[in-house]
């Protein structure tokens, strides 16, 4: 069973910065799309970034530029960079996998950040 546990949520003044990371197990990881997802209160879950497992990467356009995602194969670990956060980017981020030759995608129990003076 496919297993993602997120980690490095928190708080931070705007124009700060954090890294998420997002610990994969139960999937082969080199043949496994990963991403992470955001989902601020009422409003509908939203990509910020995702990288296949040709190290293709795609941002979302509220975030390019400032946010960068990152893999680890030897942890089984996706990372999510994230520079010059804005009170906007507050939100639950949640980590999605998505592998190869299964139709069925999984998700992360969510980590909070909250961007706030």
């Amino acid at each position: 069973q496919v297993q993602l546990v997120e980690s490095g949520g928190g708080l931070v003044q705007p124009g700060g910065s954090l890294r998420l990371s997002c610990a994969a197990s139960g999937t082969n990881f080199e043949a496994t799309d990963m991403g992470w997802f955001r989902q601020a209160p009422g409003k509908q879950r939203e990509l910020v970034a995702s990288s296949t497992i040709s190290d293709r990467k795609n941002y979302g356009d509220r975030v390019r530029g400032r946010v960068s995602i990152s893999r680890d194969k030897s942890a089984n670990t996706v990372y999510l960079q994230m520079n010059g956060l804005k009170p906007e980017d507050t939100a639950v981020y949640y980590c999605n996998a998505a592998p190869r030759g299964s139709l069925q995608t999984y998700w992360g129990q969510g980590i909070q950040v909250t961007v706030s003076a």
